[in-house]
């Protein structure tokens, strides 16, 4: 079960869908599925841990100069506004983070399983649509124009995405747009603080699960995670111009489509 074309196979879909709006936990349990992994393979789900790092890293490359930035580590100054800051990034992060640490024993036990999961593709899909019919006048067009308030506010809608299928870039682009933000800015802001929590979440969940694979299976580990990574940075480049000219329903459509694929093949 663990050939190099089922490393190459969900690298592809972690990479696609770590960024997009769309539920990478859902895709990853129904990947799982359709390939025929029992739930219980342990390896699959540290190498599931391992390969976010190689999406967090294509993240990284692509906004680096951002991140530079963030440290007074570039020159570069902001193209609107005051500029992004550190506070900016901790007012979206530690509500999420605080939550989700107080209550991840609370959500594995009881909410990661196929029901919630499919609640959550469908209202995350719902929420996409609202952030794009009641988007209040866009205040913040880039991300160097948020304000503190807007980026609280956005961390607070990033709290929906510990249930999972929520999608935690699908609750922080539509709250982003709640919140004035244009589509290209809730993005860019979305992706710029996956890094630490992504950091965060992964290195936690790889530290206790280390145990679970050896030597033997770092091959199958890099293939992943190179693949992840590649994919990941096709991907946010192309979601970034994607969100410039088209609705995020679009996602909200394909997210009822990947429901309903996910009660035919998981549920049923």
């Amino acid at each position: 079960m663990h050939d190099w074309w089922v490393a190459v196979i969900i690298g592809i879909v972690e990479g696609l869908t770590e960024f997009l709006p769309v539920s990478s936990t859902g895709h990853m349990i129904l990947t799982s599925r359709l390939l025929g992994i029992p739930d219980t393979d342990e390896l699959i789900k540290t190498f599931e841990i391992v390969i976010q790092l190689g999406a967090i890293l294509a993240g990284v490359v692509v906004y680096w100069k951002r991140i530079l930035r963030l440290f007074g580590l570039s020159k570069e100054k902001p193209k609107a506004g005051k500029g992004m800051n550190l506070l900016h990034i901790m007012l979206a992060i530690v509500p999420t983070l605080a939550i989700a640490y107080l209550t991840k024993d609370f959500i594995k036990a009881h909410l990661f399983s196929p029901p919630t999961v499919l609640i959550g593709l469908i209202l995350g899909g719902v929420l996409l649509i609202v952030g794009e019919k009641f988007q209040p006048e866009v205040t913040a067009r880039d991300v160097d124009e948020l304000t503190y308030k807007q980026a609280f506010f956005i961390g607070l809608w990033q709290i929906i995405s510990i249930w999972p299928g929520f999608s935690r870039s699908g609750s922080t682009i539509a709250g982003g747009m709640l919140a004035g933000a244009s589509r290209r800015a809730a993005a860019d802001f979305t992706f710029i603080i996956a890094i630490p929590v992504m950091v965060a979440a992964t290195g936690y969940e790889l530290l206790k699960n280390l145990d679970t694979f050896s030597s033997g299976d770092l091959g199958f580990f890099a293939i992943g995670f190179i693949v992840s990574f590649i994919v990941a940075l096709l991907a946010v480049v192309t979601f970034i111009k994607f969100v410039q000219k088209f609705s995020m329903s679009y996602f909200a459509y394909y997210r009822f489509v990947a429901a309903a694929l996910f009660w035919i093949f998981v549920l049923r």
